[in-house]
């Protein structure tokens, strides 16, 4: 890698972040677009591009990715024991906090 003075460093890490929050805001209007025309495959894709995103905006903005995982827990058992209404109806937030737990098990 070649070598680069800070001040270019700088500028491409901001161009990557305005790219990714473009990304995230392209991702939502894919969503949206998958949700009326019901295409599942279309769906789950631009929900997984949103993720993504997410996760890599969080680490330019300096947080790893342990991070976030760690705060979506955190909001996960916050939201739980504020009785949101996805978990009273549902039991979502459970399901997804059981998911995740299972899934750092392996």
């Amino acid at each position: 890698m070649p070598n680069t003075s800070p001040e270019i460093d700088i500028a491409r890490n901001i161009r990557a972040i305005e790219w990714l929050k473009a990304e995230i805001i392209d991702g939502i209007a894919s969503l949206m677009k998958a949700l009326l025309k019901n295409g599942e495959d279309a769906i789950v894709d631009a929900l997984a591009a949103i993720v993504i995103s997410c996760y890599l905006l969080g680490r330019r903005l300096g947080f790893g990715f342990n991070r976030v995982d760690e705060r979506v827990m955190q909001k996960l058992e916050s939201e739980i024991e504020a009785e949101h209404e996805l978990e009273q109806w549902y039991g979502d937030l459970s399901l997804l906090r059981r998911y995740r737990e299972e899934k750092s098990l392996r």
